[in-house]
């Protein structure tokens, strides 16, 4: 009996930052999940948002000060189920900046945040040394397959 393959998503972008092309961006999100992660269910939500939304999130729901890059919440019943259900916070303001801090064009940092959001879903965490480093790795290697795809700049909408 075939397995119902079911990606849904919704992309929400409610920063005025940069004016982002959500299609590319639906396009590179479909792909990681589908044919990179081999996910075949999922109901995740992606909110790209300004540094104030992402300040009163961090502080509200994880009682930390100020703005953050990436917050994931998973809103899976059981997680050994396979199913990615979850939302995940994006601070475009936060991938400006570490953009510049790290020397790279800020649609790569986005794409960062997104598969990084994801990897959490998948059961990563970067709360010790080592879980960082391994998180990393998975992280890069998502990008790479990623970037030989597309290309990120056409995130920015002229």
């Amino acid at each position: 009996m075939p397995t119902e393959t079911s990606l849904r998503f919704t992309l929400r972008n409610r920063q005025k930052l940069r004016a982002i092309d959500t299609r590319h961006f639906r396009r590179v999100l479909r792909h990681y999940l589908h044919r990179i992660l081999e996910i075949e269910r999922s109901d995740l939500c992606f909110h790209l948002v300004d540094a104030p939304e992402m300040t009163r999130i961090n502080e509200r729901f994880l009682n930390h000060t100020g703005s953050t890059d990436v917050i994931t919440f998973d809103h899976r019943d059981d997680p050994g189920s396979g199913a990615l259900y979850g939302e995940i916070f994006i601070c475009v303001a936060d991938a400006l900046k570490q953009s510049r801090q790290f020397r790279c064009d800020w649609t790569n940092e986005l794409i960062r945040y997104a598969v990084h959001g994801v990897l959490h879903l998948c059961g990563y965490d970067d709360l010790t040394e080592s879980a960082r480093r391994e998180m990393k790795k998975a992280e890069n290697r998502c990008l790479r397959k990623l970037g030989a795809e597309f290309n990120f700049a056409l995130l920015e909408r002229q």
